[in-house]
C-alpha cells in the first residue's frame, strides 16, 4: 500500500513580474481573491487533502508570507475589545498549530525544479505533494484531494493534468500518454516542457500540482538547466519515470491561472458568484456594466 502524503511544498519565490508594479512591494501569492489571499487557497486545499505539515519555499521580501500565518496580537486584541467576534474568529480560524508550517530560502531564481529541490531536507524520505498557488482550481473535492487519492489507488507519481487547446500547449509541460486511460488516471511514458504545438505528444498539459516520491531530489540535484536556462521540474519528472511510475490524473474543478491578470480577475469574478454572501453584490455588478 503506498505510502501517505503528509507534506506539501509550496514553491513561492517567485518575482511575480506579470504583475508589476503591484509586485514591487507585495508578493503575488498575497494578492486577494475576493477576501483571501491566493496562498490562503492553496492552504486550504492542503488541509482538505489530509495535509500535515506545509513546506513554503520563499525568496527575498516573501516575509508577508510568514506574517500572514501567525498571530497579529494588537490587531486581535483590538477587535476582542471592540467586541467584534466574527471578524476575529475569521482572522484566527485557520491558523496553523505550532510547528506545522516551515520556511526554507531559495537564494536565487532558478526554476521550479530548484525550488522543489530546495525542500529535500524537510520533505525527507516519503511522498509528498506540490501545490503551484499561482493556480486556484475551483471545485469539491479540491485538486490535490483527488490527487491523493489518486496516489492511494495507483501509487507512484501523480500530476494534474487537464486538456488544452493545441495553440496553447507551448505554455506548458506535456505529457506524452502510455497506454489506455484508469478511469481519470493516464499513464505517462514521457513528458516535454512548452513544446511547440506540431511537436507536442499530446494536448494533455500538466498544471500545478503534483504527488512526487522523494527519489526526485536526487534527479534534480544532478540535473541541468533546461527551458529558459532554468531547472525544470518537468525535465526532473521526465528523467524519474525512467524508473518509477508516472500517471496524469485529468482533474474535475476550474482551473484560474491568477498569475495572469485577466486569470486573477476571472477568478474574483467566478468565486464571488460561487460564495453566498458576495453572489447578489457580484451578480448585480455584472448586470449593471452587462456581461462581455
Amino acid at each position: 500500500m503506498p505510502r501517505p502524503v503528509r507534506k506539501c511544498v509550496f514553491p513561492v519565490a517567485g518575482l511575480g513580474t506579470r504583475f508589476l508594479p503591484a509586485t514591487k512591494v507585495v508578493p503575488k501569492e498575497m494578492m486577494p481573491v475576493v477576501d483571501r489571499p491566493l496562498i490562503h487557497y492553496a492552504v486550504d486545499e492542503a488541509r482538505e487533502a489530509g495535509i500535515e505539515h506545509f513546506l513554503f519555499v520563499t525568496g527575498r521580501n516573501k516575509g508577508m508570507i510568514e506574517d500572514y500565518f501567525d498571530h497579529a496580537f494588537e490587531l486581535e486584541r483590538t477587535l476582542a475589545d471592540k467586541g467584534k467576534d466574527a471578524a476575529l474568529q475569521a482572522l484566527t480560524a485557520d491558523l496553523p498549530a505550532p510547528g506545522q508550517m516551515s520556511f526554507v530560502r531559495q537564494q536565487r531564481p532558478q526554476g521550479l525544479g530548484h525550488a522543489v529541490w530546495c525542500a529535500r531536507e524537510l520533505v525527507g524520505d516519503e511522498p509528498f505533494a506540490v501545490i503551484l498557488p499561482d493556480d486556484i482550481i475551483h471545485g469539491t473535492p479540491g485538486c490535490l484531494r483527488q490527487l491523493v487519492d489518486a496516489h492511494a489507488r495507483h501509487g507512484g507519481n501523480i500530476v494534474a493534468a487537464e486538456e488544452v487547446a493545441p495553440q496553447d500547449v507551448s505554455r506548458y509541460g506535456v505529457i506524452a500518454p502510455g497506454g489506455a486511460a484508469e478511469g481519470r488516471a493516464v499513464p505517462v511514458a514521457g513528458m516535454v516542457e512548452k513544446p511547440r504545438p506540431e511537436e507536442a505528444p499530446s494536448r494533455i498539459a500538466i498544471t500545478g500540482r503534483y504527488v512526487l516520491q522523494p527519489g526526485i531530489f536526487e534527479v534534480l540535484e544532478r540535473q541541468g538547466p533546461g527551458a529558459g536556462g532554468e531547472i525544470q521540474l518537468t525535465d526532473g519528472m521526465a528523467a524519474l519515470m525512467r524508473t518509477e511510475a508516472f500517471h496524469a490524473f485529468l482533474y474535475e474543478g476550474q482551473r484560474f491561472d491568477c498569475g495572469d491578470r485577466i486569470g486573477f480577475l476571472a477568478a474574483n469574478v467566478a468565486l464571488s458568484l460561487a460564495r453566498s454572501d458576495t453572489r447578489a453584490a457580484a451578480q448585480a455588478i455584472l448586470d449593471r456594466h452587462g456581461r462581455p
